[in-house]
């Protein structure tokens, strides 16, 4: 999602961002968001901040034919790449560029909001989950995911591009890990007007193949694209080798794999008319 310009990215860099940040750091955490919102056939679904469309396509899967499903980010690469993609079978999913301060959807029109990995982006946390309450019917679930911290990768590849590139690089590359806490995503789900809101914390080994090449990979699907092509070989080479040594310790004779953490967090709408303020 693009947020005062925060990780909005060009149709190439989302194409990379599809082929190797998808597969590898967001797309094994997908299933268990979807099966946290206890999704059936025949259900309305929002994938809100839905990027090129992981979450959305396993969404249409579980919906069904009979279920209709809708994906919306901000970022127009994003959704270009979506709807460039094969459909998935199920659900037909409408892709709609869209605010999450804003959602282009009519009150108390979907079952069930997805987000993962979004609401860290969103300038105002506090409307955007009122608007997520709004288009949920009575009874509609929401089930939503950011980072638990930085963690591990993602902090050794901001040490790295602070050294070799820049202090502001590297708060560019780790803006999608500053996140809320869990006793903040609590005060907002109630806040705007959510029950039996449950926030837990997921964990999953998480594989990365050839870490010095992938974290390059990585990068150019990322809002600092530009500036990590803009530097020199060498410097490029370094920020690889770097992360490559950090990594080590986990290593697994087919690259690394190292443990991560998110929140998630599922909730119910409530009575309508009852929207804190």
């Amino acid at each position: 999602m693009k947020t005062n310009g925060q990780w909005h990215i060009a149709r190439e860099a989302a194409e990379l961002y599809e082929r190797v940040v998808v597969p590898h750091i967001l797309g094994p955490w997908a299933p268990s968001l979807v099966d946290a919102a206890r999704l059936t056939g025949g259900e309305r679904v929002l994938d809100l901040a839905c990027g090129t469309g992981v979450v959305t396509r396993i969404a249409a899967q579980l919906a069904g034919p009979a279920g209709r499903v809708t994906g919306i980010d901000l970022n127009a690469g994003m959704i270009s790449v979506a709807r460039s993609l094969p459909p998935a079978p199920g659900a037909p999913i409408e892709w709609r560029e869209g605010s999450a301060l804003a959602i282009p959807l009519p009150d108390a029109s979907v079952d069930v909001v997805l987000c993962q990995q979004g609401l860290q982006f969103f300038p105002d946390k506090a409307l955007a989950m009122r608007e997520m309450r709004r288009v949920l019917c009575r009874g509609g679930r929401l089930a939503l995911s950011v980072w638990s911290g930085t963690g591990i990768y993602n902090t050794i590849v901001g040490e790295a591009l602070a050294r070799f590139a820049s202090e502001e690089i590297a708060s560019l590359f780790c803006a999608s890990r500053r996140v809320p806490a869990k006793e903040e995503l609590e005060r907002l789900a109630v806040g705007a007007g959510f029950a039996d809101v449950d926030v837990r914390v997921g964990r999953m080994n998480i594989h990365l193949p050839s870490v010095d090449r992938f974290v390059l990979e990585h990068l150019a699907g990322t809002p600092v694209a530009a500036s990590i092509a803009a530097l020199g070989d060498a410097a490029r080479a370094n920020i690889g080798a770097l992360v490559r040594r950090e990594m080590e310790r986990f290593g697994d004779g087919d690259g690394v794999t190292y443990p991560e953490e998110s929140h998630i967090v599922t909730a119910r709408s409530g009575e309508r008319g009852k929207l804190k303020p």
